[in-house]
């Protein structure tokens, strides 16, 4: 099992990084995908047409997203912890995503640095 913990700058304030991973609406406009999101503890979720799924865990209002993510039969959980946190007008966001298997570590990493965060990041600047 395999750790990816990672720190980014988005350019955007706190309470909108926190919609953009927590809002179901917000996060189709970024991801372009249908997504099953709630804050309430122990919801379940689904994004990307079900190729992340998991169970929240704890929310805290523009500051943090505690989830457990499945990988199968798995007898560890897979947890992520995402963290917000102010940067002047921008926002630093750190990942840190726990009890990864090994032979899906480089595509859960890559993932989260072009497709999920990097999607965020490219949400609130985009390339016009």
């Amino acid at each position: 099992m395999k750790t990816f913990k990672k720190t980014f700058k988005i350019n955007a304030e706190t309470s909108d990084v926190y919609s953009a991973l927590t809002n179901p609406y917000t996060i189709e406009l970024w991801s372009g995908y249908p997504a099953q999101m709630s804050i309430e503890p122990g919801s379940e979720f689904s994004l990307w047409e079900g190729d992340i799924t998991g169970k929240n865990i704890e929310f805290v209002q523009d500051k943090k997203i505690v989830q457990e993510w499945y990988f199968g039969d798995q007898p560890e959980k897979s947890l992520v912890k995402i963290t917000i946190a102010p940067d002047r007008e921008n926002s630093v966001l750190t990942v840190e995503h726990t009890n990864i298997p090994d032979d899906q570590f480089d595509d859960i990493a890559e993932g989260w640095r072009e497709y999920y965060v990097g999607a965020i990041i490219n949400f609130f600047n985009p390339n016009f």
